[in-house]
């Protein structure tokens, strides 16, 4: 028994609440199993393996002496100049190795962005619903997340004259996810682009979070033409994630793309939080840019297969209606007027064997949407789910 007072600790953190996905993966041990294996379609995992020549060079590199080693606090060369690369073909502008730095995964990358343009008692525009984890980063930073609402009706997409009237002296960026997590909504080039005029007549940054840009419909290469110019060294941050792309989330890689002035500050921050990113995945990285093309494209067609497998396999159930999808997602609206989001999910996990996200954690005003990440299992799988959401009562 304690003998005197829990010593408090810092109440910005103590306010959030619990890392969400582990809370809906613990339904799922009430299930019986009575409809067949579980379906997990949760946490946004990729359903495939990495490539094989990829598992083999890291098995060579992980033996290599020099990757145990600290590396640069931005990343390391090879790889840092190889995406730089990249992202000038793909956008078909001028982007240095100088403008990017490496980190250990996506989520880094934002609590890094957030901690450079923002302090305690500033704003943060973030689209609603909105990935749970930049809002639970604000919250422990002492920043505002100001929620930007994104509605059915506009496809999930923000409006830029909402956000023109949600920027005060407190804003100090506006972030925007596409393909979006938690909807699956991919935003026009010209909604992005208006954003970032927006953000740069009024002094602010955009931060856009393209972690799913490598599954973005067929035929659609690129999100924006941003990067074409030179404006976008103002005010514009960009971030990504090699995890989904080359399936390896458990490598923790990556990657923020900035004007050089930008992430020489940047650096300060990681080499606080992280020291350098992993050296293992890195060093195979720049090999997999150029290699691995097909096999991106063969992987982008195969999850665009699976969201018009779910598509199908929901269209005998109008009762729950797909309100938005694409890359990893769909955004689902359940079919029980006022129930609570959380206790729909529940009931699909513990009575069906499927398991998704509640809209609620996604922020305000969701409790009436389900989050289903498509990505996670085959096509085979997906189809099954017209027998496991029939007849659902709660």
């Amino acid at each position: 028994m304690s003998s005197g007072p829990v010593n408090p600790i810092n109440p910005l953190v103590a306010d959030v609440g619990s890392p969400p996905i582990p809370e809906a993966q613990s339904w799922t041990k009430r299930y019986d199993g009575a409809y067949g294996p579980l379906i997990n379609l949760s946490q946004a995992v990729p359903g495939n393996a990495p490539h094989a020549s990829f598992l083999e060079r890291l098995a060579s590199v992980a033996g290599e002496a020099t990757t145990s080693q600290y590396g640069p606090i931005s990343g390391d060369a090879t790889l840092r100049q190889s995406y730089a690369e990249e992202m000038s073909r793909l956008y078909e502008g001028r982007i240095e190795a100088a403008d990017t730095a490496i980190t250990a995964g996506c989520n880094m990358a934002f609590f890094a962005a957030m901690m450079l343009l923002a302090h305690r008692g500033e704003a943060v525009l973030l689209s609603t619903p909105w990935y749970f984890n930049h809002q639970m980063t604000l919250d422990m930073l002492g920043i505002e997340p100001r929620p930007l609402p994104c509605r059915s009706e506009n496809g999930f997409v923000p409006r830029i004259e909402d956000a023109a009237t949600l920027i005060d002296e407190k804003v100090r960026a506006i972030v925007l996810v596409t393909p979006n997590n938690p909807t699956g909504a991919v935003y026009p080039a010209h909604v992005i682009e208006g954003f970032a005029d927006l953000c740069r007549k009024r002094g602010i940054y955009l931060v856009i979070d393209e972690t799913y840009r490598d599954f973005l419909p067929q035929g659609m290469n690129r999100a924006h033409g941003l990067f074409t110019g030179e404006e976008w060294r103002k005010n514009v941050i960009q971030l990504y994630s090699f995890s989904k792309s080359y399936a390896i989330p458990g490598h923790r890689m990556g990657a923020i793309t900035a004007d050089a002035g930008l992430i020489e500050q940047i650096a300060k921050i990681l080499d606080c939080i992280q020291i350098c990113a992993p050296r293992t995945a890195q060093a195979v990285l720049p090999w997999a840019i150029e290699a691995l093309r097909d096999w991106r494209e063969e992987n982008r067609a195969e999850i665009n297969r699976r969201a018009q497998v779910f598509q199908a396999a929901l269209a005998p159930l109008p009762e729950w209606r797909i309100e938005s999808i694409g890359a990893y997602f769909a955004y689902l609206r359940h079919p029980f007027a006022g129930a609570k989001a959380q206790a729909v999910a529940e009931k699909l996990a513990t009575g069906r064997g499927v398991l998704c996200l509640p809209g609620s954690y996604f922020g305000p005003g969701q409790e009436g949407h389900l989050r289903v990440a498509v990505a996670n299992v085959g096509a085979d799988v997906l189809a099954m789910l017209t027998e496991r959401l029939k007849g659902v009562t709660l």
